[in-house]
């Protein structure tokens, strides 16, 4: 016959008692999951950039015509922008004729040919 003393019999486990364990991120860890975080974004932005909408090519030219100005000798842009429409602001006109013309300042030369933009042409 054996006996056992009461310090070895084992008590009986309580199985509805939930043991939480506190969840420790690190640095490292908190560096991965802000990184799988943002890749993809970072993904789809650069996509929708780099997409930027299509341009389609076509061997027909635009039928948009210009009437055109030659500039007289010792006439400045100035000059030109207020024969043109008397009524606007020069400075605006002017802007409007070096984009138009592509010109690198407002500098222009006797003899040379202007487009005049649509909104002055009459």
């Amino acid at each position: 016959m054996s006996v056992t003393s009461a310090s070895a019999v084992a008590s009986p486990v309580d199985s509805t008692r939930v043991v939480r364990t506190r969840l420790r991120i690190t640095r490292r860890g908190r560096a991965v999951v802000a990184a799988l975080v943002a890749v993809p974004l970072v993904v789809v932005a650069g996509a929708l950039v780099l997409n930027g909408g299509g341009a389609v090519a076509s061997d027909t030219t635009g039928a948009t015509e210009f009437q055109h100005v030659t500039v007289d000798g010792g006439e400045t842009l100035w000059q030109v922008a207020s024969e043109i429409d008397p009524d606007a602001d020069p400075r605006d006109v002017i802007a409007d004729l070096v984009s138009l013309n592509n010109l690198p300042s407002a500098e222009v030369s006797a003899g040379q040919s202007l487009a005049v933009p649509a909104q002055y042409a009459r």
